[in-house]
């Protein structure tokens, strides 16, 4: 005769299976395959990009071009990975509660609670091109959605070098020279730092760097009790003012300034 589980056995099980299953639909990083062939652009920038008049992206950012359409981006740069960061949390005592993708809000009405689900995606190539965007909806799949799709429409370019004077190798593995961003409360600064020191900063903040294509840092934060998407944001921030500096031609050969990905010849 088989033996009978108790019923605090199969609650165990049960409750084992559903956390599990919560772990697997919370996936950081998210691959979406980008068919050309099928696409229909609607834009005139769009066209040029199927019909292979414009190949590179740089044409795009460096004439401040608008860019409207996501596929222009998946098109333009195959080798785009999309993670999403860590910028809810769920429910626990005395803020002991997991880190989640997802930030739930509730609007109080009269018909009741009307949950909203808030995500942000970080998109990058690893190698000088990063964009983030923030996507809200009623659920968790739309929300997602709309996130990864405002972070290819917000890509940006970046510079990279070797601006520590500990190192002086001329690669691009750092930042050329220090850069700070503001957002809300939160005010970051990062600094170049020489190789095998790593991404010295707040964990949320490593990722954007790594899908930037920068592998050592240092970071200082300058004022204290800001969120965490203040902090995101001033991250992001600071790294659009890699392009926006003016650079003479003397830094340029002393550090060994890249802008956006690396041309192997």
């Amino acid at each position: 005769m088989p033996e009978k589980k108790n019923k605090n056995e199969t609650k165990k099980s049960f409750k084992k299976k559903t956390r599990k299953d919560k772990k697997k639909d919370e996936r950081v990083s998210v691959r979406t395959p980008f068919d050309k062939e099928a696409w229909k652009p609607k834009t005139e920038i769009g066209k040029k990009v199927k019909q292979g008049i414009i190949k590179n992206i740089d044409e795009l950012l460096d004439n401040c071009a608008q860019i409207k359409e996501a596929e222009i981006i998946d098109a333009l740069v195959p080798d785009l990975e999309v993670e999403l960061l860590f910028v809810g949390q769920a429910k626990g005592k005395f803020g002991g509660g997991q880190r989640r993708v997802f930030r739930q809000t509730q609007k109080k009405t009269s018909e009741g609670n009307k949950p909203s689900f808030a995500t942000v995606a970080i998109v990058g190539n690893k190698d000088g091109f990063v964009g983030m965007g923030m996507g809200k909806a009623k659920e968790t799949v739309p929300a997602r959605e709309k996130a990864i799709r405002n972070a290819k429409l917000n890509i940006i370019k970046i510079r990279r070098g070797c601006g520590s004077w500990a190192c002086g190798c001329k690669e691009p593995h750092s930042l050329p020279f220090n850069i700070n961003g503001k957002s809300g409360a939160s005010e970051l600064i990062f600094m170049p730092a020489p190789k095998g020191t790593g991404l010295v900063a707040e964990k949320e903040c490593q990722k954007i760097l790594k899908l930037a294509g920068i592998s050592d840092v240092w970071s200082k934060k300058l004022r204290s009790g800001s969120t965490k998407l203040n902090i995101i944001s001033s991250c992001f921030k600071a790294l659009k003012k890699l392009m926006s500096m003016k650079v003479k031609q003397d830094l340029i050969e002393k550090v060994g300034i890249v802008e956006g990905a690396i041309k192997n010849e």
